[in-house]
């Protein structure tokens, strides 16, 4: 309802950017350069954040930056099950027909892996998002399928991506061979309290406004309910214009993120 009120052309918190139209802050702007590294070295690669930090975004604007010629990207967004059910995820994403015993289904991905990276000349890049919630014996076979000993340069880049007690059970004596071979590793962190009033103005830009719609301890309110995380930003900011519309003002203040956060609050 505030997109009349507010002569907005579409809801600016609710929408999805385009990688080129994400918000260029600090804790992205790292991750993009850990994992540009982690992509010369093809190597194993750790991404962590608490929900809504923007884990999968991150991922999303450095696939969209690989050259389609140069890189595959393979990306599964959740495996719960057993290492068969990774395995078939795997290959529907490789385009491999699924098989029916573990050894199969292993040596068929290996083989589509080098067959890549020698006659095809691309990089393949594994992206398991979701992580945190695969099975330890899914996490040993994951790196085993990045395991070519017999070459001097590999041939799977891995990315592992998932909830901040992914870090912590990669240091379970169970993970050490893994846990070792994890050449980057990245923690995201939520906007800075000096970051936030340019996101909220980015997004708005998106939009269609270019008015600062949040008065300046509207923002800190903002930033105290949600510690910066970009999705909690986006919910809040969204439900704080509704309440400022409702109230028929121009702009959003403290009162407004107050009413919004008790209307989202469980």
């Amino acid at each position: 309802m505030y997109r009349k009120h507010f002569a907005l052309t579409a809801f600016p918190f609710d929408l999805t950017p385009e990688p080129e139209d994400l918000f260029a802050s600090s804790t992205l702007a790292e991750a993009e350069v850990r994992l540009k590294h982690l992509l010369e070295l093809r190597a194993i690669g750790l991404v962590t954040g608490e929900a809504g930090s923007g884990k999968t975004t991150v991922c999303r604007k450095v696939a969209s930056d690989l050259h389609p010629g140069l890189y595959r990207v393979f990306y599964v967004p959740l495996s719960t099950g057993n290492v068969m059910d990774m395995y078939k995820s795997i290959s529907w994403e490789l385009g491999l027909p699924t098989e029916r015993s573990r050894a199969s289904a292993f040596r068929i991905i290996r083989t589509e892996i080098t067959r890549l990276t020698l006659e095809a000349k691309q990089r393949p890049v594994l992206i398991i998002d979701e992580a945190h919630h695969l099975r330890n014996e899914v996490l040993e076979d994951l790196r085993l399928l990045t395991n070519y000993r017999m070459d001097s340069d590999n041939r799977l880049c891995l990315l592992l991506v998932g909830l901040t007690e992914l870090r912590r059970r990669l240091a379970m004596a169970v993970h050490e061979s893994l846990a070792q071979r994890i050449i980057v590793r990245h923690h995201l962190a939520g906007l800075d309290r000096e970051e936030l009033p340019q996101y909220l103005s980015h997004r708005l830009h998106l939009a269609g406004c270019e008015l600062p719609l949040f008065e300046p301890p509207a923002i800190e309110a903002l930033f105290q309910a949600t510690r910066g995380m970009p999705r909690n930003v986006n919910r809040l900011a969204h439900y704080a214009l509704t309440s400022a519309a409702i109230d028929k003002t121009r702009t959003v203040n403290t009162e407004h993120v107050q009413t919004a956060r008790e209307e989202i609050a469980p």
